[in-house]
């Protein structure tokens, strides 16, 4: 765990990786919150927090007396919301950038495959 951000965002984080990665499957039962705290040695209000905001985005639903699974249609909906959060943390100032410094999106889609190849 990284200390430098929230411990609850940082779970959540990870739920979403093992969704989008299909280590948890759409419509499987996920871990309960004690068993989240007790692997990352977090407290239960600390997990609770987390798997909340995942129900809340609708990537997480709960079934009552039994425990919480993941929704259908998750990893896809994860999927996209990674790759806008990637287009605005990372491409949009990469194009800025580039534009800056007199770079072509040619010249930096060759520095990208070059850059991808080594």
């Amino acid at each position: 765990m990284d200390e430098s951000r929230p411990l609850f965002v940082q779970l959540a984080e990870q739920i979403e990786n093992d969704i989008i990665s299909g280590v948890m499957a759409e419509e499987t039962q996920v871990p309960s919150i004690n068993e989240f705290a007790a692997f990352y040695r977090i407290n239960p209000a600390t997990a609770l927090k987390g798997v909340t905001m995942l129900v809340d985005e609708g990537a997480l639903y709960k079934k009552r007396g039994i425990g919480m699974f993941v929704a259908e249609g998750a990893q896809a909906r994860l999927t996209t919301k990674r790759r806008d959060k990637f287009s605005t943390e990372f491409v949009t100032p990469l194009l800025t950038e580039a534009a800056k410094i007199g770079i072509t999106s040619e010249q930096l889609a060759d520095m990208i495959r070059k850059a991808a190849k080594a």
